[in-house]
């Protein structure tokens, strides 16, 4: 009887070890995929580069030595302080302020 726990035994030890050798390979698949976004950690945030070029998001964050006047030539917005009533005193603009752009192509 004690052969038969033996083998018993050694079955399960296989099992578990092809079941977590499994586990382990779809683990490591599902993170070196980076799911079809083809590089999107290098291209500069806040620019929508979907657009070709001129356009950003809609939501955008004021990064270091950015003004409203620099942000509206890059994002094609140059009525940012009318859009922003947040924004009281656009010579007060710091890095990590919110503000709203309107693509170009959005008006009318």
């Amino acid at each position: 009887m004690g052969r038969f726990a033996l083998v018993g035994t050694m079955q399960g030890v296989v099992i578990t070890c092809c079941y977590w050798a499994g586990l382990l390979a779809l683990v490591l698949v599902l993170t070196c995929c980076d799911g079809g976004r083809g590089g999107e950690e290098f291209l500069q945030p806040g620019i929508d580069h979907r657009q070709g070029g001129g356009g950003c998001d809609e939501i955008y964050v004021v990064k270091e030595g950015e003004t409203l006047q620099s942000i509206g030539e890059k994002c094609s917005d140059p009525f940012i302080v009318e859009e922003n009533p947040h924004i009281h005193d656009p010579d007060d603009v710091f890095p990590g302020l919110v503000i709203r752009i309107h693509s170009p192509n959005l008006r009318l």
